[in-house]
């Protein structure tokens, strides 16, 4: 199953070969901010340069092959000002598994297996090893269950689309 990483610039500069190997895999790559501040505490040339850094950084990397089509908002922190300045849908979650937190893929496991709906997006962070751990049990047991395992655009693309500057925790049927 495919999913959408959201990258923080900063990562992306650090480690191109992680983001070429996302693009190649059929996954989706996303921004989340160009080195992860408040949103909400930011305006004019600052907010607009941490919306839309990480897109002109992949576009260089990917020789423009792959365009960012969503931010996901450090923090879920979003403002009027925020959604007026944003050029892309906001995505936000419906799942926090609070894998950064507990550092325990069977909790991981046990809190998406046991709460999962249809059109959920699930947040996880992916510089854990025990989030790797957990994806790797998830994955095959949400697919057993009848889940399709989709980006947030192809899940958005299913659901009715999204529109630029709006936010969206989850795409339920």
């Amino acid at each position: 199953g495919a999913s959408t990483f959201f990258m923080v610039g900063t990562h992306v500069e650090r480690y191109p070969d992680v983001v070429r190997q996302v693009a190649e895999s059929g996954s989706e790559i996303a921004s989340h901010t160009y080195d992860h501040p408040n949103l909400t505490k930011l305006s004019g040339d600052r907010l607009n340069y941490q919306l839309n850094r990480v897109s002109e950084l992949v576009s260089e990397l990917t020789g423009q092959q792959v365009s960012v089509k969503t931010l996901r908002p450090p923090y879920g922190a979003v403002s009027e000002q925020v959604r007026e300045a944003a050029d892309t849908p906001l995505i936000l979650w419906s799942m926090d598994t609070l894998d950064w937190k507990t550092r325990n893929a069977q909790k991981t496991i046990r809190h998406v297996l046991e709460q999962v709906e249809d059109g959920d997006i699930i947040l996880m962070h992916d510089i854990y090893d025990p989030t790797a751990d957990a994806a790797v049990t998830l994955i095959p047991e949400l697919t057993a269950r009848g889940y399709q395992l989709v980006t947030v655009s192809e899940l958005a693309s299913y659901r009715g689309g999204m529109q630029p500057g709006h936010s969206y925790s989850q795409f339920r049927p």
